[in-house]
């Protein structure tokens, strides 16, 4: 496709593949999501049924979903945020490992070590 006119075309060395972790990074993470509805479930299932007395089996299957929900979705964004930080290490990675002056620090002046006038 033409580039529209003004805009330089960027160089395949200048681009990022892809920031996404890698595919086992993300089913570890799924995998992870899942383990943590399973405790979820069981800790609001046990809760629920140490505070019951009787026939309580809806009352117990409605805590151990709210249980799991909650332990999932807790485990989700935990697990959201350090993919994300993956791909953003990845990125920044990348962009160094092709810009070797990007990745070091700008030069610092000149430390002033005039104790009489600290303005010179």
């Amino acid at each position: 496709m033409d580039e529209p006119a003004g805009t330089p075309e960027q160089g395949e060395a200048d681009r990022v593949e892809s920031a996404l972790p890698s595919t086992g990074a993300r089913v570890l993470a799924f995998a992870a999501i899942l383990v943590g509805g399973l405790c979820g479930g069981l800790i609001g299932f046990s809760v629920t049924d140490l505070q019951c007395e009787g026939d309580c089996r809806t009352n117990t299957a409605a805590g151990g979903l709210v249980g799991g929900v909650i332990g999932a979705l807790g485990v989700a964004i935990v697990a959201v945020l350090a993919l994300r930080a993956m791909g953003e290490w990845k990125t920044i990675q990348d962009r160094g490992a092709r810009h070797p002056s990007r990745g070091t620090r700008a030069p610092q002046p000149p430390r002033n070590d005039n104790r009489r006038n600290p303005s010179a």
